[in-house]
């Protein structure tokens, strides 16, 4: 820097120095918008420059390299608008996870009303199926053995419905016969296909009256339990069980492990 550039560039600063207390007790007429702030301060800026310059220069006489004080304020403009883009696109990042999550929830509540309208509308059909008017009985054979038989071939077809009446219409006509109590049984079964707990516990209960000695009693006994269960009555399903290991100690294995698993699910005691 040449002495001449010096001199006028310390005369600039002692100026602006002077001047600027002036400007600073001078009110002005109206406030200042946000474009004049921001050039009142490049000027303040270039000013401080300037004055760090001829101090610099007058203490060690060594040569000033000036950086343009125009550039470091555009860096810094740059910065800020940088630090607000970051800014705005965490903002904006974080919206977006909101509005995934809240949707996510809101297929899943969807999902979950599908599925409970469906199984409403199935309930409701099941209902106006019950509701209709049932068709009349089949007519009973007056042989108990015919009648027994061709309920029966109702159980095995799986048409439970007309098993049940089949069989109810058997034990009102036979209800004295040697096969009553294995009726009840079947009819019992009929009656826990439609989740009749009531009807088919008591029916069970006439099936097993005096522990009959047959092959499908040990399981008349575990499904009476199953029922006691459904009914949250598990004292006494606890008490048939019970009875089925004192009365039928040969059951089945496949009875058996129903058994254990009746006694699970109505936390027996050992």
């Amino acid at each position: 820097m040449t002495i001449r550039r010096f001199a006028a560039t310390t005369a600039l600063a002692l100026m602006l120095g002077a001047a600027l207390p002036a400007l600073a007790q001078t009110p002005m007429p109206d406030p200042l918008d946000a474009r004049d702030a921001r050039r009142l301060d490049r000027m303040e800026q270039v000013v401080r420059e300037l004055r760090s310059i001829v101090y610099q220069g007058r203490d060690t006489g060594k040569p000033v390299v000036v950086q343009p004080a125009e550039t470091d304020y555009q860096i810094q403009e740059l910065n800020r608008r940088l630090a607000d883009l970051e800014l705005a696109l965490t903002r904006i990042n974080g919206q977006l996870e909101t509005t995934t999550f809240e949707l996510d929830q809101a297929r899943r509540r969807s999902e979950t009303l599908q599925a409970e309208n469906k199984a409403l509308t199935e309930r409701l059909q099941v209902l106006e199926q019950r509701t209709a008017e049932p068709p009349p009985p089949p007519p009973v054979s007056a042989d108990p053995q015919e009648a027994f038989r061709g309920a029966k071939a109702l159980i095995d077809a799986g048409d439970f419905d007309a098993a049940e009446q089949a069989f109810a219409a058997f034990l009102e006509q036979h209800g004295d016969s040697p096969r009553a109590a294995e009726a009840h049984y079947w009819l019992a079964k009929a009656q826990a296909v439609r989740n009749a707990h009531v009807e088919a516990a008591a029916s069970y209960i006439e099936s097993i009256r005096g522990w009959p000695k047959t092959n499908w009693a040990p399981d008349a006994v575990v499904e009476l339990s199953r029922s006691l269960i459904a009914l949250k009555r598990t004292s006494q399903a606890c008490q048939t069980l019970a009875e089925l290991s004192r009365r039928y100690p040969n059951a089945a294995a496949a009875v058996k492990s129903r058994a254990a698993s009746a006694r699970a699910q109505a936390k027996c005691a050992a």
